[in-house]
């Protein structure tokens, strides 16, 4: 019988990991496709990934596939062949990771969702069949010369913060599913601009863009591949890069260089600073921006009550731990500072 699910300690699987010898390749791939039989598309997805020896998070819904994964350098040929001979996901683009130590996973998680992005979309008649126009690197450079296109960031907030595209329009939000209603009322009197959608990896600004079109809109692009793929296409063709500042990716890197510049700044002192960190706090766990120096004197902590807190007996900090929710993992840019810790 099949193994369907890691069986394997975390610690035994980062020592595997960093024993390996051939370097990994982390890529994103996503595709909206009708699935029947969800459970049974997840466990041979699982099986035949595990073969592979493919590590990530792999999302999988009626309405399609989401992954983020690493594979050993010698296999991203099996990989994208398999992948792509899947029913509905011919064609398939894997975004190669723009800065990449091959460390991105340690685990494979193949994972059923009620959809592969949460976005609180109720109304039955909503097709993803009708989505906004692909532009590719160059159309999108081409299209932002005109004074008269709006771009729109369809990521969070914290992702914004440290690095976007020249003139963007932010969607203040923390989730998703508040940004489509948000976008959608921001631009309204703009029905007929216009209007570029983008995200990491395409999968939001593609969701974003068929949103867009049903709430009456009418021409709206969305940014093919997302900003990785922007990024690799800029890179190699040596076009203009209208990125500023790093991409924020969603594993053990937090982040991966696009631009040269540094726009955002260490939550904890101001000085400029673009590095996401979770707190070392495991009652906390907040994911915030810190400096090197803010690093060293808060050792990796978000305030002197966290800081405080690691240095407790094991025994102590369970006992502060419980009852919580496992902190507020995000930086609230609603608040004026950062969310007090408990006993502050």
């Amino acid at each position: 019988m099949a193994v369907l699910h890691n069986r394997v300690s975390r610690k035994e699987l980062k020592e595997r990991l960093q024993n390996e010898t051939e370097p990994r390749t982390t890529i994103s791939f996503y595709r909206y496709l009708p699935i029947a039989d969800v459970p049974a598309f997840r466990d041979k997805l699982y099986v035949d990934l595990s073969a592979l020896r493919v590590f990530g998070r792999v999302y999988v819904a009626g309405e399609g596939i989401n992954a983020q994964v690493s594979v050993p350098a010698s296999g991203f040929g099996a990989l994208a062949e398999y992948l792509r001979g899947l029913p509905g996901m011919e064609g398939l683009r894997l975004n190669v990771a723009v800065e990449d130590d091959g460390k991105s996973f340690y685990v494979l998680k193949v994972k059923i969702r009620a959809k592969i992005v949460a976005d609180g979309i109720e109304d039955p008649s909503f097709d993803m069949a009708r989505k906004g126009k692909y532009v590719d690197a160059e159309a999108f450079n081409r299209l932002t010369e005109d004074p008269g296109t709006i771009v729109v960031d369809m990521r969070n907030h914290y992702e914004f913060e440290v690095g976007h595209f020249e003139n963007a329009l932010e969607v203040p939000s923390d989730t998703f599913r508040e940004q489509l209603p948000m976008s959608a009322e921001m631009l309204k009197d703009r029905k007929d601009a216009n209007i570029i959608m983008y995200c990491t990896g395409g999968i939001r600004c593609e969701k974003a863009s068929a949103y867009l079109l049903h709430q009456g809109f009418t021409n709206v692009f969305h940014l093919e591949g997302g900003i990785i793929n922007y990024a690799n296409v800029v890179r190699e063709k040596g076009l203009d890069n209208k990125f500023r500042g790093k991409n924020f990716v969603f594993d053990d890197r937090l982040g991966e260089r696009i631009g040269g510049e540094i726009i955002a700044h260490c939550h904890q002192c101001g000085k400029p600073a673009d590095t996401h960190t979770n707190c070392r706090n495991e009652g906390c766990h907040l994911l915030f921006i810190q400096c090197a120096e803010c690093a060293t004197q808060f050792e990796g902590c978000c305030s002197p009550a966290c800081q405080e807190t690691i240095h407790l007996p094991e025994e102590e900090r369970q006992v502060l731990r419980k009852g919580l929710d496992g902190g507020v993992k995000i930086f609230n840019k609603s608040r004026a500072r950062l969310k007090p810790r408990p006993g502050e």
